[in-house]
């Protein structure tokens, strides 16, 4: 009995010894990344580093944090952030975002507010961190500009997988459930009132090929760019109008895409019609798709839906032989 109760009382020992050691190494490590980030030029701030969590867990709240990297323009900055982790699986993370937080862009600052939002990541074992899979729940979602314009939706939800047998290859999802449009959005869009408040569907499964992996340089150093994105499908519902689309694109080390991307609209003359109505899309150009795009429709046999595809190239979209304009430049910040 003696000998039974010793060998408790020493594994316990151990136990506390270990969770002691890795609480007292996370704390460490995470202000050294702060230290070093600043020594590179960033803002990095937290008025408070714990780690709680004994036995099982190391459970880290960040007080007051504050990120910015002048390089790019990307700044965060919340009233705390909360990484949860097993201590015996410490390369399955969990975040906890508070319902306030602010993130800004290179172009625009934005308020975000949320009833709960939550990621799940799982790390492989390299010093790197390399990303394995990872998901983002959102609910009740809120993000508004610094004109005070808002997009809502009920829930978001993101997903991201390394692609089994490769380095550098992600499979992509992402749902937003009763999406709403900012109201001057929507006003430019639909001029006339005729659409619901919000979509009923806004959803896209994409598999992406980058650079290099993504793991934890994206953050210190530069993010992995696109090489090759095949959407398998990205479809959006907007009351009787429907927009789907698929294909694949190469993308070249200026971000420039080539390739076909299939298009499929529902009542697009209804769309084409919001287009020119937003401004978005000149009158005299406007006239001269509607034309050939229903000859398209006809061919398809059906003169209310479209499925036409686009075509990238030289820097370039074009429909057929006809340019549409300058092709989007694909470039992660």
């Amino acid at each position: 009995m003696k000998r039974l109760l010793f060998v408790i009382v020493t594994a316990a020992a151990l136990w506390a010894g270990y969770w002691w050691v890795g609480a007292s190494g996370a704390r460490a490590g995470f202000e050294a990344w702060f230290d070093a980030r600043r020594a590179e030029g960033w803002v990095a701030e937290a008025s408070d580093i714990s780690v709680r969590g004994f036995p099982n867990r190391f459970d880290t709240t960040f007080t007051d944090i504050r990120l910015a990297d002048p390089e790019t323009g990307w700044a965060w900055e919340a009233p705390f952030l909360q990484l949860f982790a097993l201590s015996y699986r410490p390369n399955h993370v969990i975040a906890t975002w508070p319902g306030q937080h602010l993130l800004a862009t290179p172009g625009q600052k934005y308020q975000i507010s949320n009833t709960q939002m939550q990621a799940s990541a799982v790390l492989g074992a390299a010093t790197s961190l390399p990303l394995e899979r990872a998901n983002l729940v959102a609910d009740t979602l809120a993000i508004t500009d610094q004109a005070g314009n808002t997009t809502a939706m009920t829930a978001l939800r993101l997903a991201v997988e390394r692609v089994a047998g490769t380095d550098a290859t992600y499979h992509l999802g992402w749902a937003a459930e009763n999406l709403a449009p900012a109201r001057a959005t929507r006003l430019r869009i639909d001029t006339a009132g005729r659409l619901p408040q919000t979509l009923s569907a806004f959803r896209a499964d994409i598999e992406a090929t980058f650079s290099r992996p993504w793991d934890r340089r994206a953050v210190e150093e530069a993010r992995p760019q696109p090489t090759q994105i095949t959407i398998k499908l990205a479809e959006a519902r907007w009351g009787d109008l429907e927009l789907a689309m698929a294909g694949r694109l190469d993308v070249d080390s200026l971000g420039q895409p080539s390739g076909t991307v299939t298009i499929k609209a529902r009542n697009w003359r209804d769309i084409l019609n919001m287009a020119r109505a937003s401004g978005e899309l000149p009158d005299g150009l406007a006239g001269q798709l509607e034309t050939a795009l229903a000859m398209l429709a006809q061919l398809s046999g059906s003169t209310e839906t479209l499925d036409v595809p686009l075509d990238f190239r030289s820097g370039r979209v074009f429909l057929g032989p006809v340019p549409l304009g300058r092709a989007l430049r694909l470039v992660l910040r």
